[in-house]
C-alpha cells in the first residue's frame, strides 16, 4: 500500500464569502456543486481546491504568514492578465512575474495572507 499523490488542498480562511469572491473574481475559479456548508470546493482538476471556515482553535492572526513552509502552486492560462488585474486593484504581489521552467510565474498574497504561486506551463 502506498500514497499515490496529493488529492485535495484546502485553506482555512477568516471570511469564507470574501475569500470565495476573491478566488472567483481574480483567479476565475468556479464553485463545484458539491461540498459541505462550511466550505467552498472549486471545480479544479486534477486536484480539488477548497476554502473553508476556520477550524475552532485556529487563529490566523497569531502567525506572521498562514501556511508558512508550504508551497501552493496553481496552473493558470492567463498568468500575466491575472497579475495585472490584481495590481490594478491594489492587491499585494509577493514576487513579480518571471519566465522560468514553469512558464510565466508570479506569487500573490490572498486576503488571508497565503502565498499562492500561479504558473502557465503544465
Amino acid at each position: 500500500m502506498a500514497v499515490t499523490g496529493p488529492d485535495f488542498i484546502s485553506l482555512q480562511v477568516r471570511d469564507l464569502a470574501a475569500a470565495q469572491a476573491f478566488y472567483e473574481r481574480y483567479l476565475g475559479l468556479v464553485q463545484s456543486p458539491s461540498g459541505p456548508a462550511h466550505a467552498v470546493v472549486f471545480d479544479t482538476k486534477p486536484i480539488a481546491f477548497a476554502l473553508r471556515d476556520l477550524v475552532p482553535g485556529t487563529d490566523l492572526d497569531s502567525v506572521s504568514q498562514p501556511g508558512i513552509g508550504a508551497a501552493i502552486w496553481l496552473h493558470a492560462t492567463d498568468v500575466q492578465d491575472i497579475h495585472d488585474t490584481l495590481v490594478a486593484d491594489g492587491h499585494p504581489i509577493a514576487s513579480a512575474p518571471i519566465d522560468g521552467p514553469f512558464g510565466r510565474t508570479f506569487t500573490l498574497v490572498d486576503l488571508d495572507g497565503y502565498l499562492i504561486t500561479l504558473h502557465d506551463r503544465a
